[in-house]
């Protein structure tokens, strides 16, 4: 398809962060007598944003989380927003290929000052310009509600059903889907296990991307 425009989703499509927070998430809960692996926490918790992310933990461990868990996060994300994580492969590369004047925009569960950070430490930033667009900040419904995509569409100006939007994970794959967007479900990054393409093919996704040569053809750019 020939479209008029891109909408990113963040962790996992341009950043290296949906393993190593989810390794993060597992030991802390491990660690506090509710063994769960990486890939389990992937499975039940990556997308996922405020009240929706604390009840599936609460949900997986059967009682509220003490204030701990969220200090853990809070010092995790302190520490990797100092130093920075690699992007997803090809991810800087794709980006730079962008015509100037093509109407981008990032779609994250992420808080704008995490995105704005680490598009700074991958070289980036000045590639989206104002739009960084959070779930936690700009909509009332954040992922997997279609809100924020149809948001962000409004702000760059271009109709939803003109736009194609990579998600990679199954709950921003859920609202992508549902805001009439061309979807590409990237599985790129190291979070994406045996079976996770087809994960996202049974939400509806209009294309499979394994890499951004890939999303470059599907978007004829």
């Amino acid at each position: 398809m020939k479209l008029d425009g891109l909408l990113f989703d963040f962790d996992g499509v341009l950043l290296e962060s949906e393993y190593a927070g989810n390794a993060q998430i597992a030991a802390w809960l491990t660690d506090n007598g509710h063994p769960t692996t990486p890939e389990q926490s992937m499975h039940h918790f990556m997308g996922l944003s405020g009240s929706a992310f604390t009840g599936a933990v609460e949900h997986w461990i059967g009682r509220p989380l003490p204030d701990s868990f969220a200090e853990a996060r809070a010092a995790e994300d302190m520490r990797v927003v100092a130093e920075g994580l690699p992007a997803v492969a090809g991810a800087i590369g794709f980006v730079e290929s962008l015509p100037d004047d093509l109407p981008r925009a990032i779609v994250s569960s992420s808080r704008t000052g995490w995105i704005d950070a680490h598009l700074r430490h991958l070289g980036l930033r000045d590639r989206f310009g104002d739009h960084l667009y959070s779930g936690h900040e700009h909509v009332e419904h954040g992922k997997p509600a279609p809100d924020l995509y149809l948001h962000a569409a409004a702000k760059i100006g271009v109709p939803i059903e003109r736009l194609a939007v990579i998600e990679d994970s199954p709950v921003g794959a859920k609202g992508a889907v549902a805001s009439g967007a061309y979807v590409i479900g990237l599985c790129a990054g190291t979070h994406c296990l045996a079976g996770h393409d087809q994960r996202l093919r049974d939400l509806g996704v209009h294309a499979i991307a394994h890499g951004f040569d890939d999303v470059a053809r599907l978007v004829l750019l």
